[in-house]
């Protein structure tokens, strides 16, 4: 079985694409610099299990204490 190029392509877009925005999501919530989760996850994409990996840690982790 061939897997072509453009095919890990899109693959790789939309993964990354959804690991930014809920790395993001979830970086907001667990950690100071959701900005740097954001863009760690979608680095991650590159290499699916490690993105999975990445965002199981990030869910796993203690939300941030409330603001006053």
């Amino acid at each position: 079985m061939n897997i072509n190029a453009t095919l890990y392509g899109k693959v790789f877009l939309v993964l990354a694409i959804f690991m930014a925005v809920f790395c993001y999501y979830f970086g907001k919530r667990k950690t100071q610099t959701p900005v740097v989760t954001s863009v760690l996850g979608f680095f991650t994409a590159i290499f699916p299990p490690l993105a999975l990996i990445f965002l199981i840690v990030l869910v796993l982790k203690d939300d941030l204490p409330p603001k006053d």
